[in-house]
């Protein structure tokens, strides 16, 4: 059996003390068995570590349990790439890992598509006119009432309100709540996204029944993955590659669109 050195009594020792011994004593493990259970309880004890890196992207357009499964995992990669001998705290080089990963997942996983300049332009139109319908109407207009102002059937006006968490992005140098740079959909007003109705309606109607239930559970029920997963009979590890599958498609003919134009 491979011996185990033992710096002092893990009882009287801190939770961040406690994690420097057993990072010290994975380096020099060599037993596969015993990695294992040292790298179990550094994962229970830095656990909160990545955890809140998650929560700081939460409501960002991308499942919860999705960035919590993402930062445990690259909190896991931290752990068995860090180097004691680099001289580095292993929290300086945990939380920089875990925040990649999480901004690397909002990469492949988010929509990281620049409207182009003619919808920008066309934002302040839209924002104009719904400003004007609600001081003459004393009162905010209704859904048909926004569409016939901006020539839109009120179907693809909740067209446009599905796929708007999938189709705009703050930008990285813009930061979030808490100064860190990140790219990530942004929610705010929702019905800055009419200026994408036509494109985007083409492009729904080209998925089947099937993927259009998703998406709506997805984005306007804002079904978490598990739930979706438990109401259409597939695990939650399906229903993500799903969602992963039919944004890309989506993206795809959005970018084709607009090149084409």
């Amino acid at each position: 059996m491979e011996p185990r050195t033992t710096f002092a009594d893990p009882s009287a020792l801190t939770s961040t003390d406690r994690v420097e011994q057993l990072l010290d004593e994975l380096g020099r493990c060599k037993r596969s068995a015993a990695r294992r259970a040292l790298e179990q309880e550094l994962v229970t004890l830095t656990l909160d570590m990545a955890d809140s890196a998650a929560r700081r992207y939460r409501g960002r357009g991308i499942d919860q349990d999705d960035l919590t499964q993402v930062a445990r995992l690259a909190l896991v990669k931290a752990i068995r790439g860090y180097n004691s001998d680099k001289g580095n705290a292993f929290a300086a080089y945990a939380v920089p890992t875990v925040l990649g990963e999480l901004k690397r997942h909002f990469r492949d996983h988010g929509w990281a598509v620049r409207p182009p300049r003619r919808l920008q332009e066309a934002r302040a139109a839209i924002a104009t006119t719904h400003e004007r319908l609600r001081h003459e109407l004393m009162r905010e207009p209704t859904e048909a009432e926004i569409a016939a102002a901006v020539g839109a059937t009120p179907s693809l006006l909740d067209s446009a309100r599905t796929a708007t968490r999938v189709y705009r992005t703050t930008s990285l140098e813009s930061g979030g709540a808490d100064g860190l740079p990140l790219q990530v959909p942004d929610e705010r007003d929702e019905m800055e996204a009419v200026v994408t109705r036509h494109a985007l309606h083409s492009a729904l109607l080209q998925l089947t029944d099937r993927e259009q239930r998703i998406l709506h559970l997805r984005f306007v029920e804002e079904r978490t993955q598990a739930e979706i997963g438990a109401e259409i009979g597939v695990s939650q590890m399906q229903v993500s590659r799903l969602l992963t599958g039919i944004l890309e498609r989506l993206r795809h003919t959005l970018v084709d669109t607009e090149e084409a134009a």
